[in-house]
């Protein structure tokens, strides 16, 4: 059965060590892994047992969004197990312009972390951006919550889903990074799927089990959040829960499939 990550960070080995203490401190958590090199991750997403994994980085400043998304597409082309997502920026200035440039280079969707970006998720200058997506296809894999900021609450997602609803988002961390309850609440009924990534250590196994059959088992992706958690040990929590096999297949696989778009074999 094919393995699909749909949240993976990597960044060029230059900065990869910098750029995890960096993501350490803003989280205030220590990290699990101590670099996000692309070495590092392939090593680590082949001894668990993933088979393909989305990769993306995120641009603080809209001076860095064509080189990240250079890196993200030399990084998928020397890799057939790689699919990788754009960053964008509120402040980019040819937003549809980077769009198809990255579409041109084989990027496949789009990445944006309001936290880090400082910027509310539906601020006009993002609605644009998923204007564009809805309008070429892409899907959108979005950072949500956190308790110390608004930016990214899930409240702000449902004002995105209703102005887009042909748009395909991923809702980061079931929805809502230590406010999954608020996230329950506001995105149990809509039109989206949620990744697990950077959830399970703090919901433990039987909240885990239990955000998963409230939003159902069509919505759930599998997600890493490398290099922040071992994809190894967060794959190891998944399969702990007791699923069936029809469930898995759907959680770690199609449902990937359905979210990019794309077929996926091992």
């Amino acid at each position: 059965m094919p393995i699909v990550d749909v949240h993976v960070h990597v960044y060029p080995d230059k900065i990869a060590e910098r750029a995890v203490s960096s993501i350490g401190r803003f989280y205030g958590l220590e990290m699990g892994l101590p670099d996000g090199s692309v070495a590092r991750m392939l090593e680590e997403e082949r001894d668990a047992g993933v088979t393909h994994s989305v990769i993306h980085s995120v641009a603080t400043k809209a001076s860095n969004v064509e080189s990240i998304n250079d890196f993200i597409a030399a990084t998928c082309r020397e890799n057939d197990s790689l699919t990788g997502f754009m960053t964008l920026h509120q402040d980019y200035p040819d937003p549809l312009a980077e769009v198809e440039r990255a579409c041109a280079m084989g990027l496949k969707g789009i990445k944006l972390h309001p936290d880090t970006q400082c910027v509310n998720m539906d601020d006009p200058r993002l609605m644009h951006i998923y204007e564009i997506a809805e309008q070429k296809d892409l899907p959108v894999l979005i950072h949500c919550g956190d308790y110390r900021y608004d930016y990214s609450h899930p409240h702000r997602l449902v004002t995105v889903l209703h102005a887009f609803p042909r748009l395909r988002v991923d809702a980061a961390h079931f929805g809502g990074w230590s406010v999954f309850d608020y996230a329950l609440e506001f995105l149990e009924n809509e039109n989206c799927f949620l990744d697990m990534s950077s959830s399970q250590h703090w919901l433990g196994p039987r909240r885990t089990r239990e955000l998963c059959e409230a939003y159902g088992p069509d919505r759930i992706l599998f997600g890493s959040d490398f290099p922040m958690w071992t994809p190894g040990s967060e794959l190891s929590r998944f399969r702990s829960l007791g699923f069936s096999r029809e469930d898995l297949d759907k959680m770690l696989w199609h449902n990937a499939e359905r979210f990019l778009g794309m077929e996926i074999s091992n």
